[in-house]
């Protein structure tokens, strides 16, 4: 299993206020640091509307690698390596704080900050750094390059709590570029229920806001003992057309439950850039794929024992998106075009 948060070079190890405003309050400092660095301007190129700031910024970095620097971080396009995903890792081993000028590393935070939108920009940013403090913040991210700009290319940041990816749609059907995963330690490793000052935690209480709106029947199916266990690449497999899938069938519920689980699933996206929340929007409802999703609850892993599901997750034949608050937030998310 890869949930402890343990870090590996190449391979992986790991690892509040329940608003969505409450994280600003503790993260004033961190944001003061990032304007007195420069990176004020990456919120800059954070504008959803166009969509293709980060695939600019990923062609200015690759272009400014020099040949010592391309051995190191970049590799074929078909690179097994850029399909991996996990909670905490080093994709290559040089981090971005000692590898990279300062221009360059300007343009890696410029990436990392454009493929979220503007309202989660900073927070996403100072969580990363706050996650990695003990080895140097954000600096201790490393990233890998795969293809080249102007053609088929990726590229991947990874780090404690982090596996993010930008591909310019070189990677057909998948929203994101592929599988991503984010995660935050607020307070402490082992939060309590209320999550204080988990920046994701809001979604563990919208996705119960679904489970409320529930009758019996529904959320006797809902509740679960047997959440998967994690274990990198391998917890965002798709359950295709024959898995077994956990949880009450979106066919099960009314109108109104459907629109209550859209309107969920539109917050989840909300930290993201807006091509990428609305292209995995797009590929969850693809040819009635909605519909053939699942949502479960797993009641065995109830912080405080409060009734407000800490893990949940909705799950389809080809998309998966587990939500994981204990002892602190993991998310894993894969969405795929539906196969034929």
């Amino acid at each position: 299993m890869s949930h402890p948060d343990h870090r590996t070079s190449g391979s992986f190890p790991d690892c509040p206020d329940t608003s969505r405003r409450g994280f600003m309050k503790t993260t004033a400092a961190g944001l003061a640091l990032l304007a007195a660095t420069g990176t004020a301007r990456s919120l800059l190129a954070a504008d959803e509307a166009k969509g293709g700031d980060s695939e600019t910024l990923v062609a200015q970095l690759h272009k400014s690698l020099t040949e010592p620097q391309k051995k190191a971080v970049c590799f074929a396009f078909d690179h097994p390596l850029r399909s991996r995903v996990e909670n905490n890792w080093n994709i290559t081993k040089p981090t971005v704080a000692d590898f990279y000028t300062k221009d360059q590393q300007a343009l890696i935070r410029d990436i990392f900050n454009s493929l979220h939108s503007e309202e989660y920009a900073k927070r996403v940013y100072a969580q990363v750094d706050h996650d990695s403090e003990d080895i140097g913040g954000f600096g201790a991210s490393s990233i890998a390059l795969f293809g080249e700009p102007g053609q088929k290319f990726e590229f991947v940041f990874t780090g404690r709590h982090v596996t993010r990816r930008c591909d310019g749609n070189s990677v057909e059907g998948a929203a994101f570029g592929g599988p991503i995963f984010y995660g935050h330690a607020a307070k402490s490793f082992s939060e309590k229920a209320d999550h204080a000052e988990n920046i994701y935690w809001y979604q563990g209480l919208r996705a119960n806001e679904v489970f409320k709106a529930l009758d019996g029947k529904q959320r006797e199916k809902s509740l679960r003992t047997d959440s998967r266990p994690e274990q990198g690449t391998a917890t965002v497999k798709l359950a295709g057309k024959t898995g077994a899938m956990h949880g009450v069938p979106m066919t099960d519920l009314s109108k109104d439950q459907k629109d209550l689980v859209r309107n969920v699933m539109a917050d989840v996206l909300a930290p993201f850039r807006k091509t990428d929340a609305d292209e995995a929007m797009k590929l969850v409802e693809a040819d009635g794929g909605f519909d053939l999703l699942h949502m479960a609850f797993y009641k065995n892993m109830d912080i405080g024992n409060d009734g407000v599901w800490d893990v949940w997750q909705l799950e389809g034949p080809d998309m998966f998106w587990y939500f994981r608050g204990h002892p602190h937030v993991h998310c894993w998310a894969h969405i795929r075009q539906p196969r034929a």
